[in-house]
């Protein structure tokens, strides 16, 4: 019998033992040792064309049939049921904030991001169960799978990083998290946003992202699909953007790759509002009726928008069938029933999630948060060990910076339930032994006050909602979404030089929601450390790095260029074009995947198992890493390849595994990584599949994109890359 079989007459065996013997039910959906496709076939039957209609929103209510839909929250890094945005109106919630999606991706730990995701979606199940509560949902729109190429974009915090293996490894481990590892249920559904390509906000709402089908495959649809196929994510949103001319929202791709080849059998959202949008700025319809009727045959089965007349209008003028609408409305069933919504509470595991103490009040979600934030941290530059600061050598500290005082939030971000400050972190962990000054922004006082302290610790950064109204930056480098950066030079660094000339033990802290082009900073500031906003325990992390509590293990997911002339043009999609670290080709102020340590380590001679891989296999890589240095630390190994043997062109160099370790003082460890050999393919036009080339893939090791130790080689037997 098929292991699947197997498992399919485990789970009926299951729920047959956990119901009454007499169990009755009024209809046939509502049996769970049914066939989904059976249940959902009845539950369509039995619904009236105004409760499917309705049913084509986020929330798929249907109280005649006493059925309540899992409707949509916000949760890129913690259930948002309050913050900027104004999530979870009427009252704010206070739920677990942890550093933004850039910070996540910046701690290059799949592990540690899947238990932030855990954390959150227990939040959201408790939120939407509670009796205390009862609001929310559990379709969470989250992670955002974007990738950042460009560091302009104004969204950038959003997404994990700029390379599409890094991400989709992410992307992966979020999805999980949120969802869970029961094999019938979710604890929450994971919706992946934006498909496809939307990394501009000036002129998203119209605007055409536009490159070849070997970029699409290789790397803008890559965290999607391993979103789906391996982090089992069945929604996710479609993007304002168009792609090649074609709005997402009407994409044939919706259908023909995300549901056909990749198995999305789920959800497809729109974007708020974008239904609109194919009229009034797309220009793709005359009406609404004809916009929403097109969404949905290609694919859309819930809409952010004002659909419902739209809809109504499209059926009454036969542009729509109720035959179109049952189709759609089908992924959004099988997503209620495996978030358990139309079975009996005690036979899925996730409904006894609502009783106890509000779990953000938890000590372990408290831990979680300030541990992910500690390992957020990057430390930029350290010269004659500036850092970490030595409490018994130090009587005062100045602390300077316009966002010392506070946590700043995101528009994404929910209410924390307390924060605490860099100023109050610092203040903390200094003692009453050491005074600390604290100055905001006036230069003469910040002079002063940096001459009179033995260290001067300046946070300088950006204002994650620009602090001005929507769609408003005044200060150029500043970005959110609706407006891309106008500028990656940062304003606040003539502080940083005001402060410095007065006090030559400085350190910086960056604080910040994307790259900067510090070059002053770099040549002349002895510590430089970087860690991004939104975090709850912002403070107690921050101080925790630099006093020496912690050891900074984080890295960079960006290249960090010297300067805006190193970028290419915005709307440029090509990456080819020197965007990312695979085609960058300049001199990096930080090279993608950098990242200091308080201590040293050491690389061996990279390694693998075996000489040849198949296109069906994979090989293990390994590498001896030696901590040389005198304190406990992480470090981060990252395994890129070359193709010196390939028929096309391939990156300069492209990232194919990595992972973070931590080592004692003198420990030695070999650290193996698992490489498929589907990371090293390529997209081929003509076979319309993932293949290798018959050749040599040269590996490189090192903890950096830029910073290699050691290389070895693998034979790659060419051929197609199996589904």
């Amino acid at each position: 019998m098929a292991l699947t079989n197997i498992r399919n007459l485990a789970i009926i065996t299951l729920i047959l033992a956990v119901l009454p013997a007499t169990a009755q039910f009024k209809y046939t959906f509502q049996d769970p040792a049914l066939p989904v496709e059976q249940r959902i076939t009845n539950l369509l039957q039995t619904m009236t064309l105004d409760e499917k209609i309705s049913c084509l929103g986020t929330s798929p209510d249907v109280p005649r049939l006493g059925i309540r839909g899992a409707g949509h929250v916000e949760g890129l890094h913690g259930l948002a049921m309050g913050g900027p945005g104004g999530w979870g109106r009427p009252s704010v919630v206070p739920t677990t904030q942890f550093p933004q999606a850039v910070g996540l991706g910046e701690t290059w730990d799949p592990e540690l991001i899947r238990q932030v995701a855990a954390a959150e979606g227990y939040e959201t199940r408790f939120m939407f169960q509670s009796p205390k509560y009862h609001r929310g949902g559990l379709v969470v729109r989250a992670p955002n799978a974007d990738l950042a190429r460009d560091i302009r974009w104004g969204r950038t915090e959003e997404s994990y990083g700029e390379d599409a293996f890094f991400n989709g490894t992410m992307v992966v481990a979020f999805a999980k998290g949120l969802q869970g590892d029961h094999p019938r249920y979710w604890q929450a559904a994971s919706l992946m946003k934006h498909f496809l390509a939307n990394s501009n906000e000036d002129t998203r709402t119209h605007s055409s992202s536009d490159f070849d089908e070997r970029l699409f495959r290789e790397y803008y649809s890559v965290p999607f699909r391993r979103g789906i196929q391996e982090g089992g994510s069945r929604a996710f949103m479609a993007s304002y953007n168009a792609y090649n001319g074609t709005p997402m929202e009407v994409n044939p791709i919706l259908k023909q790759v995300t549901v056909a080849e990749w198995g999305n059998d789920g959800i497809i959202c729109t974007d708020g509002g974008a239904m609109t949008l194919l009229v009034t700025d797309h220009k793709r319809y005359r009406t609404f009726a004809e916009a929403a009727a097109e969404s949905i045959k290609a694919g859309i089965n819930q809409f952010l928008d004002r659909y419902n007349a739209p809809v109504r209008e499209a059926v009454s003028k036969g542009l729509l069938t109720e035959k179109d609408i049952d189709a759609a409305l089908r992924g959004v069933f099988r997503v209620m029933i495996r978030l358990g919504q139309l079975d009996p509470p005690d036979m899925v595991p996730y409904s006894k999630i609502k009783d106890g103490p509000d779990p953000w009040t938890s000590d372990e979600h408290k831990q979680l948060a300030r541990l992910v934030t500690q390992k957020s941290i990057v430390l930029l530059k350290n010269e004659a060990s500036a850092l970490p600061l030595h409490q018994k050598e130090i009587k005062s500290i100045a602390v300077i910076g316009p966002y010392a005082d506070q946590v700043l939030l995101d528009w994404y971000s929910g209410t924390p339930p307390y924060t605490v400050s860099p100023l109050e972190g610092i203040r903390r962990r200094a003692g009453n032994s050491v005074k600390v000054q604290f100055v905001r922004t006036n230069e003469e006082e910040a002079a002063r006050a940096a001459k009179n302290a033995d260290v001067a610790i300046v946070i300088v950064g950006n204002h994650p909602e620009c602090d001005a109204g929507w769609a408003k930056c005044p200060v150029p480098s500043n970005g959110k979404e609706a407006v891309d950066r106008r500028s990656i030079d940062l304003e606040q660094e003539q502080l940083v030089r005001t402060v410095f000339a007065a006090n030559k033990r400085t350190v910086m802290v960056l604080l910040s929601s994307f790259p900067y082009a510090i070059n002053w900073s770099e040549e002349h500031i002895p510590a430089i450390v970087h860690v991004t906003h939104n975090s709850q325990e912002l403070g107690n992390a921050l101080a925790d790095v630099l006093f020496g509590d912690v050891n900074p293990g984080g890295h960079l997911v960006h290249t960090w260029p010297t300067s805006q002339l190193q970028l290419p043009p915005l709307m440029d999609y090509d990456i080819r074009h020197g965007r990312t670290y695979m085609y960058f080709g300049g001199n990096p102020l930080y090279p993608f995947g950098y990242g200091l340590s308080y201590t040293t380590f050491e690389f061996g001679q990279l390694k693998t198992k075996s000489s040849a891989v198949s296109p069906a296999s994979s090989f293990i890589a390994s590498v001896s890493l030696k901590n040389t240095g005198p304190i406990s630390g992480d470090e981060v190994v990252q395994i890129y390849a070359t193709y010196p043997s390939s028929k096309v062109s391939r990156p300069f160099k492209q990232l194919v595994g990595f992972k973070r370790v931590t080592l004692k003082p003198g420990e030695v460890r070999n650290v193996e990584i698992s490489v498929p050999a589907s990371v090293l393919s390529y997209w081929d036009v003509a076979q319309h599949a993932f293949v290798t080339d018959e050749g040599r893939v040269l590996l490189h090791v090192g903890n950096s994109s830029a910073n290699w130790s050691s290389k070895a080689e693998i034979r790659v037997e060419g051929g197609k890359i199996p589904n």
